[in-house]
């Protein structure tokens, strides 16, 4: 793609940076096969191609952001399919990244846009406030269905009522700052991104990967100051609050690698993972540069650690089908795709993939709160999917999907809890709620 930037504008390195990537594009169209929104939608300009030509001119033309671009932009879930069914390798990641700091910088969004964002990004990244305020929405959320209208602002709030538990699961021990010793010899050394989000939603995630882990002598540090990975800021375009949280993680974690050292930074949420492992690029012009590229170069997954030190189970196989669920952000932002299913054939559960596994589920961080009518039909979509499977259980790696998909027929458990469970851990609770329900 012919692009026109001046020297003034390719100073900027995020503008030179999008730049490239422009250039890389060959207009051929391959990503509109493989984009949710194009699918749904069948809209030149809600497919990667389409926003790429947007986001070209917006940053060509210096000006504010307009309407238009902001509304295709955002409609994208960042599910980067798009990078996986690329030919030429344009990393649309980073580019819609940069169009989103454009936007929040140069666009005034309407008012009750703008409160709900500042409300998301107080909220979130900290797991005291987001749990008050699941209690808060668990004790109104009946009311979800008497919010009139059908504008954006009442459909967002009824999705948020809809979307928070009926209860809140209390605090877990773990997420407390410690070292839980290796069992036995220790064969190595990790540290556990606890997250946000999830430990608030689903303590049992982090719970079975502490419990696994040190039964396989891995020792595992949970390290003090860590917190969000950064992730839902980054994503809503939210560029100094991302890089804060993300630089604590990185000081965090380099503290811990200047002492006893760490094997790995062991990450059980796919969104953060995709996030953490690109903490090199995202301070390539900061001073903690090199800080960042080490901690990015120790980020793993939970399913890549446990193939790495052989996972192997001490139960006999349980007789259960599962339907393996895909996390974008793990097969498209990590192109991690036969880890985790192989591990669960390890564990002795049949492994079934539902159709179009390479489609969204419609969570992507806050999309299901902002565009909830399009994540809804993506939802449903690939809830159909997987009941065509037949399968007991829904298996994924990521709090986003199981939050979106475990609301269904189907219990939706971490792929963790399940490995954890094979290792002589506890039944996964939803297991044991669905056996009790049937």
């Amino acid at each position: 793609m012919q692009t026109t930037f001046s020297p003034a504008q390719l100073a900027d390195p995020d503008t030179a940076e999008s730049n490239r990537i422009l250039r890389t594009c060959v207009h051929c169209g391959m990503c509109t096969a493989t984009c949710p929104t194009f699918l749904l939608l069948g809209d030149e300009l809600d497919s990667p191609r389409g926003r790429i030509y947007l986001i070209k001119e917006m940053l060509e033309g210096g000006q504010p952001a307009t309407e238009q671009v902001v509304r295709h932009v955002d409609r994208c879930l960042s599910c980067l399919s798009c990078m996986t069914t690329c030919p030429s390798g344009v990393n649309y990641m980073h580019l819609v990244d940069h169009a989103r700091a454009y936007i929040h910088r140069t666009y005034r969004r309407p008012w009750p846009e703008r409160a709900l964002r500042r409300v998301l990004s107080f909220v979130l990244p900290h797991p005291g406030r987001f749990r008050l305020a699941l209690v808060g929405a668990g004790l109104t959320r009946p009311l979800a269905r008497f919010v009139p209208g059908r504008s954006a602002t009442a459909q967002r709030v009824r999705a948020m009522l809809q979307l928070a538990p009926a209860s809140v699961p209390s605090p877990s021990d773990v997420e407390r700052p410690r070292v839980h010793p290796a069992i036995g010899p220790r064969r190595a050394r990790v540290g556990l991104l606890t997250g946000c989000a999830q430990q608030v939603l689903a303590p049992s995630i982090n719970e079975a990967t502490i419990r696994l882990l040190t039964r396989m002598g891995i020792e595992v540090v949970v390290t003090k100051d860590q917190g969000c990975c950064g992730a839902l800021d980054h994503h809503m375009g939210h560029h100094d609050p991302a890089m804060r949280l993300a630089r604590a993680n990185i000081a965090a974690w380099s503290r811990e690698m200047a002492g006893e050292g760490l094997d790995a930074i062991v990450i059980n949420a796919s969104g953060c993972g995709t996030t953490v492992k690109d903490y090199g690029f995202m301070f390539r012009e900061e001073p903690e540069r090199e800080a960042a590229a080490r901690v990015s170069a120790l980020a793993a997954d939970i399913s890549e650690v446990l193939t790495r030190y052989a996972y192997a189970p001490t139960r006999p196989a349980p007789g259960l089908t599962v339907a393996y669920h895909a996390a974008c952000s793990l097969q498209h932002g990590q192109k991690i795709t036969a880890e985790p299913k192989a591990l669960l054939k390890a564990a002795g559960f049949t492994v079934k993939e539902p159709a179009e596994g390479h489609i969204c589920c419609g969570s992507a961080g806050t999309y299901n709160l902002m565009q909830p009518e399009i994540a809804g039909q993506l939802k449903a979509r690939k809830q159909d999917n997987i009941a065509r499977t037949g399968a007991a259980l829904i298996a994924s790696g990521n709090i986003g999907c199981l939050t979106q998909l475990g609301d269904g027929a189907i219990p939706a458990v971490h792929t963790v809890e399940l490995l954890d469970w094979m290792a002589g851990g506890p039944e996964p609770a939803a297991i044991a709620r669905a056996r009790v329900a049937a």
